[in-house]
């Protein structure tokens, strides 16, 4: 029996320590890339500050950090009032102990984001728009052909570059990762057979880089609405907002699991 208590107790303090060190990992990812960071920093300068007058004997110094750390509790359930109050929504959601994304995740997810929210918005209203989304192959040559930009990745921005009559609106836009490399640029047509005589050229366009590179060009038609997607040559016409969605964060992810998807690209060749 007490060698049983004692196996406990040791368990027990492997899970204290887990479930200690697991809080404290999601509370930093809480306040990653906010001011509390630096507020972070603060603190630990004074907990070290006090350390050192500890060890050194300097009373004064010690007194007032003392000070400091006993009302700087309240202070500082004041100063991370926002990140306390939005790690207490994740828990009511169900969302502070589930498996977090990674950082590279979570860019993928919101250059899509960007991506989608632009594309559909544009389609509703029948803007058409030409996006090319470089990949392992490089696409200066054709970057060149356009007006350099290379600006933050933004819906608004994409929309605005799009607005009819606009001096950047004719042609494509060329995209890598979180950044607008350039505008109204020039693709190369594609001369198969295959694409529907009803396409125009942004379609053939679209179809034309995606033969020549690795590339995935988002296509919003100016006549219909219709959103379209081309990758090796391939033109998946007419996609919904959810499974454009999908399809760009599976292809964009950098870790892409080798799955079967309802998306077969051989068989939806340009219809």
């Amino acid at each position: 029996m007490p060698a049983d208590f004692s196996i406990w107790n040791y368990l027990a303090d492997i899970l204290d320590i887990l479930v200690v060190t697991y809080v404290i990992y999601k509370l930093m990812m809480v306040i990653r890339g906010t001011k509390a960071v630096q507020l972070l920093k603060g603190i630990i300068v004074i907990l070290l500050v006090w350390a050192v007058s500890y060890l050194l004997g300097l009373k004064t110094l010690q007194w007032l950090v003392n000070q400091a750390i006993t009302y700087g509790l309240l202070a500082i359930i004041i100063i991370f009032q926002p990140e306390l109050r939005r790690a207490l929504e994740q828990l009511g959601r169900g969302k502070f102990f589930s498996r977090g994304t990674s950082p590279e995740e979570e860019a993928v997810e919101k250059h899509v984001e960007a991506i989608v929210k632009a594309t559909y918005y544009m389609a509703k209203r029948r803007i058409g728009a030409l996006m090319s989304i470089e990949r392992e192959t490089g696409m200066s040559d054709y970057v060149e052909t356009g007006i350099p930009l290379h600006a933050k990745l933004s819906s608004e921005l994409l929309i605005n570059i799009f607005i009819p009559n606009t001096p950047l609106h004719d042609g494509a836009v060329i995209i890598h990762e979180n950044e607008i490399l350039a505008a109204a640029c020039y693709l190369p047509l594609s001369e198969s057979p295959f694409i529907s005589k009803e396409l125009g050229t942004r379609h053939r366009a679209a179809v034309g880089i995606s033969e020549v590179t690795d590339s995935l060009t988002v296509v919003v038609s100016e006549e219909t609405g219709y959103v379209s997607l081309a990758k090796n040559g391939e033109l998946l016409r007419n996609i919904a907002e959810k499974d454009l969605r999908e399809i760009l964060l599976q292809e964009l992810a950098h870790e892409t699991p080798q799955v079967t998807t309802r998306w077969q690209w051989r068989g939806k060749r340009n219809g």
